[in-house]
């Protein structure tokens, strides 16, 4: 999938309980929003096609520039505090992808 075929779906925000890990934040706005996990990976395909490593926080960059060129409302906002989540979700989805994907330790669960 290009950038160019990106479905660009509009972002839900879950209702956070106030108490809630960032883990349980990311688990919630994933469950919301599966679409920004899609389009990550998309992204992070047509990027390793070219090149041998990337950062989730460009594509998440990436993804909100994209949003903001394609939609009239407000661009996507994500949390970059979930951009850690994303990272690992995507290796967990592309193993093929670990040495890939630079991350970082999780400062809390």
């Amino acid at each position: 999938m290009t950038t160019e075929q990106l479905a660009l779906l509009p972002l839900t925000e879950p209702d956070y309980s106030p108490d809630l890990t960032i883990a349980e934040r990311f688990e919630a706005f994933h469950s919301a929003n599966p679409h920004v996990a899609e389009a990550l990976e998309a992204l992070a395909a047509e990027w390793l096609a070219h090149h041998r490593k990337v950062g989730v926080k460009a594509l998440v960059e990436r993804l909100r520039w994209e949003s903001g060129i394609q939609t009239q409302g407000d661009a996507y906002r994500i949390n970059n505090s979930l951009v850690s989540h994303y990272a690992r979700l995507l290796i967990a989805r592309r193993p093929e992808w670990a040495e890939r994907i630079e991350t970082r330790r999780l400062h809390a669960a």
